[in-house]
């Protein structure tokens, strides 16, 4: 069924499509008894398939991505699909914009999208005000920036904002440094800038009664040099994780025209094209920590294959997005009951 749907949809200018998308799903989970139905044909509930990680419990391990949600104006509607988590953002102390339309780009040839929103969203309280009518049940995290014209050197500033207002509403936060469509924003994962963020963000989340997971999300496109000093810098600090990855500037085996591909222009490509290197980072950090910090794996997961792929290089959580627009609203469901066939599969062995 849903291929027919995106057949529909894919006619439509992606970003268009995405908000008409929702707001169909948004109204049809409105009519009275419609979103519980729907909630109980998409979730999987399986004890089995819990997680604990950074001291929160994980009904299922696949949660929606940055990006998708940046307002948190679905999240309802995320939870309808089975998702274990929700991440909402990137989300900035000031509203903003983003970059000029058209700035999203789908390639079906190679199942991938190309992306330079440009932190587009509502801001900090516009977030947070929402978040206060959250769905029960459902956990949350934060995925915090800066803004476009805060200088690098202010940064920090910007992600203690966005950390303070949405501190009481999200069970745990993101910090990203990794976007390639904020100008110079992939300057803070040197070392030091970084650091100088993440301690900030530790000091404030000590003074707190209630503390919350912190998480770093890094770029597909480190080396492993850098990789190892990611893995330094979280002991060093003490974040709880670190997300693995976001999306990539590289172009890299595309099998789409190269004037198609150049037409589009800078930004991040996710989807299938990045899935074997972001497991490659997941397997790297996992290896060189041994296993002493939780990874949430993104990155080109479209079915329970990818995922479970992504669970055995090291990640205890994973993420989808590209693949949802690809997939449909069951791939949650048709991932964790993959997940469970692989679990009684070992158990038979």
């Amino acid at each position: 069924m849903y291929r027919h749907f995106k057949s529909l949809i894919f006619k439509l200018e992606p970003e268009k499509a995405h908000e008409w998308t929702m707001r169909v799903w948004t109204i049809i989970c409105g009519i009275p008894g419609v979103s519980h139905l729907l909630r109980r044909h998409f979730t999987v509930a399986d004890a089995r398939l819990a997680v604990e990680v950074a001291g929160l419990t994980f009904p299922n391990p696949v949660g929606l991505a940055a990006g998708f949600d940046k307002d948190a104006r679905w999240l309802k509607e995320m939870q309808t699909l089975g998702f274990g988590f929700v991440e909402i953002g990137t989300v900035t102390p000031v509203p903003q914009a983003g970059n000029p339309q058209p700035r999203l780009f789908r390639l079906p040839q190679d199942r991938g999208i190309i992306n330079r929103m440009g932190f587009n969203n509502e801001g900090m309280h516009a977030a947070a005000a929402r978040l206060r009518s959250r769905p029960k049940g459902l956990l949350v995290g934060g995925n915090i920036g800066k803004n476009k014209m805060t200088p690098n050197e202010h940064a920090d500033a910007d992600y203690l904002k966005c950390f303070q207002i949405l501190h009481p509403h999200v069970d745990y936060f993101v910090v990203n440094v990794s976007s390639p469509n904020t100008p110079g924003l992939r300057e803070l994962q040197s070392k030091g800038p970084l650091k100088r963020i993440l301690d900030l963000l530790m000091k404030e989340n000590a003074s707190l009664t209630a503390s919350r997971p912190i998480f770093l999300k890094i770029a597909p496109d480190l080396t492993s040099e850098q990789l190892d000093e990611i893995v330094l810098l979280v002991q060093e600090t003490g974040i709880a994780g670190v997300i693995a990855t976001n999306t990539t500037i590289s172009r890299q085996g595309l099998t789409a025209e190269e004037d198609l591909i150049a037409s589009m222009g800078a930004g991040g490509l996710s989807g299938v094209p990045i899935r074997d290197r972001s497991t490659e980072v997941i397997r790297h950090l996992h290896q060189k920590s041994k296993g002493t910090f939780p990874i949430i794996g993104v990155g080109g997961i479209l079915n329970g294959s990818d995922a479970q792929e992504k669970l055995e290089a090291g990640a205890s959580l994973v993420q989808v997005y590209s693949g949802l627009i690809y997939e449909g609203p069951t791939m949650v469901k048709r991932i964790n009951e993959k997940l469970l066939d692989a679990m009684q599969d070992s158990t038979e062995v």
